[in-house]
């Protein structure tokens, strides 16, 4: 069958004639009747954000070559180490195979030092998602990731679950009236947020950073497209617990998941080219381009990436106030955490860089937030400081269906039936991030049971993500 979508339509959509357009067209000969709006919904995701299909089979050399029109070539000069270094693997038995291979090459770096993956670990760019590496003074730009910073933040109010039941619509409007989603989204005159975060004299830290501010300032307090979202649920403590201060019980709460929008991608593309051509790597090993720290471009991109990071958090913080005071609930407990980062920390007595691209930071009595699906529960927990995870946890369920596949294979009312079944209204998000797109939550936290202990389970209610532009059938 042949495709509905032409080269004038992805013209439209945002593509420009030449190679990407060729292998645009190829790709959407894998489609065969799938309607219209939604392919060109699919190809604006895969213009917008590539990095996230990466790991999909039909999609993958479209969106590798849309990453890597921006890279600069690098020549073979660096020698990797000709023995993969051991690392641990937790929950191996569904980890696919792609991610096991970037993880190998990684740990052949002359600057690593430990590495481990994660039960929701499937490949990605560079580092796997999922991928935890500690290397030696050195930073990895694609060992953070595209959206740099990128973080949960949780909110628990003393409301309990009846008055939610009770009021479900008021929350719905609230959600929609304060947050804004999708790439490009943000403010604009009365309505731009403000932060002190904009205040930092490291928008003044290079010109590329000073011409940023403009879009952070937009952009700040809203969310990125893909699988971040805004979230009304329940959260249930089965027992009080006495470091957080909350009560046995049931109550709402809020969950968010986005991280550094257009500023933090921009930091890690110009970083990225500027990595590959100092660090020239092996082919295979070419997007894990490293910056000595000890150089001005590795501290610059330190700083900057510190600043998209505190930026996310930022972004989290405006949209928890504006919903805590829409609702006007008592806050008993507010958890952040975040992943696509890179933190010094001591490693067998020295110091060293721990990238965790999708992985939450578990060391001894850390509080974390690892999510499922839009159908399935989210654990705030408490890590356990395992060494041999480099003191890491997961960062979700991890995907189970590529992107390509979940929309080729499942079907508007599959997924409507599932979200009635578990009780959960959607606003936005398309069949690419249907819940049977991921993987079981419940395989990957008992996969991860010697990292983290579970404080609390949070069942998802009102589920908003980015409009993936389709109609309504």
């Amino acid at each position: 069958m042949k495709t509905k979508l032409n080269g004038n339509d992805l013209q439209t959509a945002g593509y420009t004639e030449g190679k990407i357009l060729g292998l645009a067209l190829d790709a959407l000969k894998a489609f065969g009747e799938t309607p219209k709006d939604e392919l060109i919904a699919l190809m604006k995701k895969v213009r917008d954000y590539p990095e996230s299909f990466l790991d999909d089979p039909v999609l993958m050399p479209l969106a590798a070559a849309m990453v890597e029109a921006t890279h600069t070539p690098a020549d073979d000069t660096i020698a990797l180490n000709e023995h993969t270094e051991a690392y641990a693997v937790f929950g191996a038995d569904y980890i696919e195979e792609g991610a096991r291979k970037q993880m190998d090459v990684a740990m052949k770096l002359p600057v690593t030092v430990a590495g481990a993956l994660m039960p929701d670990a499937h490949q990605g760019y560079g580092l796997p998602i999922g991928g935890v590496l500690a290397t030696r003074n050195a930073i990895i730009p694609y060992g953070v990731g595209v959206d740099i910073g990128c973080r949960m933040a949780l909110s628990v109010f003393d409301i309990p679950e009846a008055f939610f039941l009770a009021n479900e619509a008021n929350f719905k409007r609230q959600l929609i009236a304060h947050t804004k989603f999708g790439a490009g989204a943000g403010y604009h005159g009365r309505y731009k947020a403000d932060h002190e975060v904009l205040d930092r004299g490291e928008f003044n830290l290079t010109a590329l950073t000073k011409q940023l501010k403009d879009k952070a300032s937009t952009q700040l307090g809203t969310s990125g497209g893909g699988n971040h979202f805004v979230e009304w649920g329940i959260i249930e403590f089965e027992q009080a617990d006495a470091p957080l201060g909350v009560p046995q019980g049931r109550y709402v709460a809020l969950l968010t998941h986005s991280g550094s929008r257009g500023f933090g991608a921009t930091i890690a593309g110009h970083y990225t080219r500027l990595a590959k051509s100092i660090c020239k790597l092996p082919k295979e090993a070419i997007n894990l381009a490293y910056l000595d720290m000890n150089s001005e471009a590795g501290m610059e991109y330190w700083l900057a990436m510190n600043l998209a990071g505190d930026y996310a958090s930022a972004c989290h913080e405006i949209i928890h106030k504006k919903l805590t005071a829409a609702i006007g609930g008592h806050l008993l407990a507010k958890v952040e955490n975040h992943h696509n980062f890179a933190w010094k920390e001591m490693w067998n007595g020295e110091e060293v860089m721990v990238h965790r691209k999708g992985a939450t930071p578990a060391g001894k009595g850390v509080l974390g937030i690892i999510p499922g699906s839009m159908t399935a529960p989210g654990f705030l927990v408490r890590g356990k400081g395992e060494q041999t995870s480099i003191n890491s946890a997961a960062h979700g369920a991890g995907r189970q269906m590529s992107r390509t596949k979940a929309i080729q294979n499942i079907t508007k009312n599959e997924m409507r039936a599932i979200l009635k079944e578990h009780n959960v209204t959607l606003v936005g998000a398309g069949l690419d991030e249907a819940p049977m797109a991921y993987k079981d939550i419940n395989r990957v936290m008992a996969a991860q049971q010697e990292l983290v202990d579970v404080v609390a389970r949070f069942t998802p209610k009102i589920v908003r993500m980015a409009d993936d532009g389709s109609r309504e059938d």
